[in-house]
């Protein structure tokens, strides 16, 4: 059983692999080239980042978590599943304390995504360690699952852009203002505005102020998203285009430009990255 966490600014997701666990709501997806079943994606949730949170509460969260489903990491037997955490971080004070946490209760082999981890897959940054490490998974993931060129469109706190070559290298991208950003600063700035419910708007030209807001921001974002991807595939040539992230269900039916809504990208880039770097990876992790 593999923990994956993938710490957001906004939000913490969490994955439970583990084929031995048949769950309601197990996601099995298909390899984009060869047609192989993924690993199976048992469990998942969301929660919001609290970087203030101690290793021992980190402990506590996830125990109670996997609780929930049946899985008590109190009984020794128990225990003995779990086979190795994977994280991801874009908040360093999380990072410190998911480190801690794994060295304090869960003596199993962890991969922190940083630099000196395998990804296998080349980094054309100018300076690769200033990549994300979502970014990366997302990549990484990305290229499993899908036959390159690829831009992968990740609709979280920022939207960012991340483009594999057709030779399977990392290129680079694009960060923007995310949705939730975008509409903090329009409520922040515009007292007469208020905050609305981000969903579709019965029409583009909104019939009231909320309509108004609505069309503006979801259909904003639609056209971000498309207007940069065509931007990118006139030096890229012709790409697949994947949107993941907390808010890619309410922009992918809206887009003319993604072709697939893998929302468990991240999760399965870094049971990846997990598996590249198992035979190096000791019980204090990487």
């Amino acid at each position: 059983m593999l923990l994956a966490l993938d710490v957001g600014n906004t939000q913490t997701v969490i994955g439970v692999f583990d084929p031995a666990l048949p769950a309601p709501g197990a996601a099995k997806r298909q390899r984009g080239a060869s047609g192989e079943e993924m690993a199976d994606l048992a469990f998942h949730w969301r929660i919001a980042t609290i970087p203030e949170r101690t290793p021992d509460e980190h402990a506590l969260l996830l125990v109670d978590l996997l609780r929930l489903v049946g899985v008590d990491l109190r009984r020794e037997k128990e225990l003995h599943r779990l086979s190795g955490i994977a994280v991801s971080s874009s908040v360093p004070g999380a990072t410190s304390g998911l480190r801690e946490m794994a060295q304090r209760w869960f003596p199993v082999p962890t991969v922190v995504i940083e630099p000196g981890v395998r990804t296998g897959m080349p980094i054309l940054y100018d300076n690769p360690k200033e990549v994300g490490a979502d970014r990366i998974a997302n990549a990484v993931a990305a290229l499993d699952l899908f036959s390159p060129p690829l831009i992968v469109v990740d609709l979280g706190t920022a939207t960012t852009f991340d483009v594999i070559s057709a030779a399977g290298e990392y290129l680079g991208g694009a960060i923007a203002p995310g949705i939730e950003i975008s509409t903090d600063a329009l409520f922040a700035h515009a007292a007469a505005l208020r905050r609305v419910e981000l969903v579709e708007p019965r029409h583009v030209v909104g019939k009231s102020t909320v309509e108004s807001i609505q069309s503006g921001v979801i259909y904003g974002q639609v056209a971000l998203v498309d207007g940069l991807c065509r931007r990118i595939m006139e030096d890229l040539g012709e790409a697949t285009v994947i949107a993941t992230g907390g808010l890619a269900g309410i922009i992918r039916p809206l887009s003319e430009v993604v072709d697939h809504h893998e929302p468990w990208l991240t999760l399965h880039g870094l049971r990846l990255v997990f598996e590249r770097n198992a035979d190096r990876i000791g019980a204090r992790g990487l």
